[in-house]
């Protein structure tokens, strides 16, 4: 019997050292990627052994750059100084592109996958996560009957909102861009870390903000265009009117004058952030596009109220603003628009930048307009 007992204990042993064997054989050291430099270089690292040629494509830089291989099959590339700010980047490995594997920061969007590094700088940025009172996040759902499909909503709530249950807020609703989700304003944009920051600061008006997934899907398909197209953009519109606008009324302390209601948007976003806003005087004083998506041949349908009665679109709207990027490709468009509402006498403010179509740029353009919203 002992003999027996000895000879199982034996191959259980044995058993147990092959799959841990097994198990280091399978297992592959973790890399770090990206590392940021005290200097603000910063190294990118990809493992792929069977690779023929790995690039970095980042905004970051002015072209993709190839990585170099060591001889465990790691690829690597170190960059920069580069100036402080978040920027999304991939690799490209034999014409393919993906996201980095090690980094748990991703650009969330539904045509591309990139990731993102953040390059601070000596002093924090308007979007660094400071020592000051937060507000929350709730990641909440409603039923769209205009799509007869339950739909996503992200909803910031400032420092304070559950301590006093009587106060009522102004709010803004935020639009992402086309290919975005109703996550790339936090996660990309840090809407609400920049109004932690501000509100700390006394600089803004605490807020509730609202943002919605702006695609109308299912009913259009998500490789159809820009989320301005007319399709996506009167369903979204009759949605957000019908749902979204109700669903925070009924569930969210917020104020019910219209003077204490904001929309603003980027890209197609912002598109949808013109229409909705300017064609519903009696919802929002406050309309904001970040390098909104139009098209001249769209100007007259899309502003059809305020085209009709400037006077009274300036009596309505307690700010009208619009920023883009002169090397953004819509900056001639908007140039257009803006050249339009001189010559209708319609009131505005516009804010020109450097730089392109890019989420380095609305993150400056939402700490503007955070700071002039409800004043």
């Amino acid at each position: 019997m002992k003999r027996i007992i000895h000879e199982t204990f034996a191959i259980c042993i044995l058993l147990v050292s092959s799959a841990v064997v097994s198990a280091q054989r399978h297992w592959i050291q973790p890399i770090e990627s990206p590392i940021v430099h005290p200097d603000r270089t910063v190294s990118f690292y990809f493992r792929a052994p069977d690779a023929t040629k790995v690039e970095l494509n980042a905004q970051l830089l002015k072209a993709p750059q190839d990585l170099t291989r060591d001889t465990s099959g790691i690829w690597s590339i170190t960059v920069g100084p580069v100036e402080p700010d978040i920027y999304p980047y991939c690799f490209i490995v034999d014409g393919v592109s993906v996201a980095d594997p090690n980094n748990a920061s991703i650009f969330p969007n539904e045509g591309f996958k990139n990731s993102l590094v953040d390059i601070p700088g000596e002093k924090a940025s308007n979007y660094a996560i400071q020592d000051v009172p937060h507000g929350e996040l709730t990641y909440c759902y409603y039923f769209s009957k205009a799509m007869n499909v339950t739909r996503p909503l992200v909803i910031y709530t400032p420092p304070g909102y559950k301590a006093d249950m009587d106060k009522e807020y102004p709010v803004l609703f935020l639009l992402h861009g086309t290919t975005d989700t109703e996550e790339t304003w936090t996660k990309v944009g840090r809407a609400h870390i920049i109004l932690d920051n501000l509100i700390s600061q006394g600089k803004s008006t605490p807020m509730i903000v609202v943002m919605p997934y702006g695609r109308a899907y299912p009913l259009v398909n998500k490789l159809s265009g820009s989320i301005r197209d007319r399709d996506n953009l009167q369903l979204f519109s009759d949605d957000f009117l019908t749902n979204i606008y109700p669903y925070v009324q009924e569930n969210y302390r917020i104020l019910k004058d219209k003077n204490a209601h904001a929309i603003a948007g980027f890209s197609g976003g912002g598109g949808q952030a013109l229409y909705i806003g300017l064609s519903n005087p009696d919802k929002f004083a406050w309309v904001c596009g970040f390098a909104p998506g139009m098209r001249k041949e769209e100007f007259d349908r899309n502003n059809a109220i305020v085209f009709a009665n400037p006077e009274a679109a300036n009596r309505n709207l307690k700010l009208f603003w619009i920023g883009c990027g002169k090397e953004d490709g819509l900056y001639g468009v908007v140039q257009e628009y803006i050249t339009v509402l001189d010559e209708k006498k319609i009131n505005h403010q516009t804010y020109i930048s450097d730089g392109g179509h890019t989420w380095m740029n609305v993150r400056h353009y939402l700490t503007e307009v955070l700071q002039l919203l409800f004043k």
